[in-house]
């Protein structure tokens, strides 16, 4: 597989950030003291968390806590990519251009290379679990997100492993993983992931399964592992897409203590093995009853049986960051969201080609529940084709739960916008369409039997179609009142300090220079939204 795209100069966590510092309001460093347990999400949650976290939040800058308690001079980074404007200065799109950008890289990709030890920058410092006194608990700040965790979890640890018989190659994930003593780890998979298909065929040989848990990476990795099938199917290394996205490999090296690869420039390395038939209680040191916030907005509840990761290792870089997010905040909705946006993308492409312009996968889902899809009618069979996308993109991203369709005039990324196409173009006795019983996801409280009865298991949902386009031949009367096009420079010069050629708005594209949760996108400034 090779890229045709110009090589990126973000490489790396650190050359990431370097580029954030060149552009003002994406990234805030602090010395003040913060402690890891509830109270750097607590802070976070304020400063820029967005997405589906508890109210009052703000889309804001990435933080750096400088000064975390209890370990000398760790340093803990959370938001880098909370902010899809922030994430298109990273992958170098414009932000309603980053599905498109990511369509091309699944097309563009390009495979892992391994490296030497001379390049292994995650190897500079390297602890052992058999060195004395070796305990992970004191070695890495682990946030805990809220008082009813747990335990301290790692958030954006990417877990990559090999298939044990050599016939499906390697794969990553994010997974979350609690720490539960000095050297072990519980790993939570979500039906159907990769890794625990893995994990289940060494399982079935009494074999552990060696893995490296890779953090602090450029947005690239992070972002590029998040697809999933069929986009990328059982045995499709999504490193491979990173490549594409970076215009370069990612190199890997030989772990210290496992036959594993990790991520030669990852700030940090944890090394180990998922034992088989081993199980543990995820909230056994504190018998909360609940993990963690999820992306949905709702904590959740503690597995009473994960699979148990053993420690060998942790290795660094000199002064390592550790990275990390807030689980319901809009970080979770890049990583999920724009993947999934491509995947649908593409499909829709694929199959019926020109009719679907644009789509958005919505901060309220969390990135993965709800998608906006823009169509371009040419005939009345188009109005046929609406609801047909529908269900491609349903085929395409499992998780999916409901679909709204609009017109070329309304803008996706704008929900005031999508909210009155729903008002002004949608009757729902006849454009709301529920398939019943489709399988969903698991984190969704109301996909269960409790909530409803007609429903055969947990992760199981109703997935709906919401058509607000108008038909077809009733065009001429769903045509929107033209305005008179200025250029507003003039007469109001703080609001819009260069002309813009008549078009109004930022990149963002609402018309108003912010996207829905207060960011001043025309200026990179931050804005109080109005949950504050």
């Amino acid at each position: 597989m090779a890229g045709s795209q110009e090589t990126s100069d973000v490489h790396d966590l650190r050359s990431a950030l370097a580029r954030l510092r060149e552009h003002p309001g994406h990234l805030l460093e602090t010395d003040h003291p913060v402690d890891p347990i509830a109270e750097l999400a607590g802070v976070y949650k304020r400063v820029g968390a967005g997405g589906t976290v508890e109210r009052p939040t703000r889309t804001g800058p990435a933080m750096i806590f400088n000064n975390v308690e209890g370990f000398e001079d760790a340093r803990v980074l959370v938001g880098l990519m909370a902010d899809r404007d922030r994430v298109g200065l990273l992958l170098e799109a414009s932000p309603r251009e980053l599905t498109q950008r990511m369509a091309r890289a699944v097309k563009d990709a390009i495979s892992p290379v391994e490296v030497g030890p001379a390049k292994a920058l995650c190897q500079q410092v390297v602890h052992r679990a058999d060195d004395p006194g070796f305990d992970l608990r004191k070695l890495l700040p682990a946030p805990t997100n809220t008082e009813q965790d747990a335990g301290p979890y790692f958030c954006l640890g990417l877990v990559l492993s090999s298939d044990p018989e050599g016939k499906k190659g390697t794969d990553v994930t994010i997974h979350r993983l609690c720490v539960q003593n000095k050297d072990e780890l519980t790993i939570f998979f979500a039906p159907g992931r990769h890794i625990d298909a893995f994990r289940k065929i060494a399982e079935g040989q009494g074999k552990p399964l060696a893995v490296s848990v890779n953090m602090g990476l450029d947005p690239a990795i992070h972002i590029g592992a998040c697809f999933e099938a069929p986009t990328t199917p059982y045995g499709y290394d999504e490193l491979a897409i990173a490549g594409g996205l970076r215009g370069r490999p990612v190199e890997l090296v030989d772990c210290v203590t496992q036959p594993e690869k990790s991520i030669a420039a990852a700030e940090v390395v944890i090394e180990g093995e998922i034992l088989p038939d081993v199980r543990a209680a995820e909230d056994q040191n504190t018998h909360t009853g609940h993990a963690m916030p999820e992306f949905p907005g709702y904590n959740g509840p503690a597995n009473p049986a994960l699979p148990v990761l053993k420690v060998t290792a942790v290795t660094t870089r000199t002064d390592p960051i550790l990275q990390t997010l807030v689980g319901p905040g809009e970080e979770h909705v890049s990583l999920a969201g724009i993947p999934t946006e491509a995947s649908i993308y593409n499909a829709c492409e694929a199959a019926m080609p020109g009719f679907v312009t644009e789509v958005f996968a919505h901060r309220s889902g969390g990135g993965k529940f709800l998608a906006i899809m823009k169509v371009r009618k040419t005939n009345a069979f188009d109005d046929g084709r609406v609801r047909q996308a529908a269900l491609v993109a349903f085929g395409v991203y499992s998780e999916l739960k409901n679909v709204i369709m609009v017109d070329e005039d309304v803008d996706v990324f704008d929900t005031d916008d999508v909210l009155w196409a729903m008002q002004t173009r949608m009757q729902g006795n006849r454009d709301v369409i529920a398939i019943p019983g489709v399988s969903g996801h698991v984190l969704d409280p109301s996909q269960t039997p409790g909530y409803d009865p007609t429903l055969p298991a947990k992760g199981t949902t109703s997935k709906t179609i919401y058509d607000a386009t108008a038909p077809y031949h009733l065009r001429d009367e769903f045509e929107r009142a033209h305005f008179h096009e200025v250029d507003p420079h003039p007469y109001a010069p703080d609001l819009f300090p260069e002309p813009d050629g008549g078009q109004g708005g930022g990149p963002d594209g609402d018309g108003d220079g912010r996207t829905d949760s207060g960011r001043d996108s025309s200026q990179t400034r931050v804005k109080r939204s109005h949950h504050d």
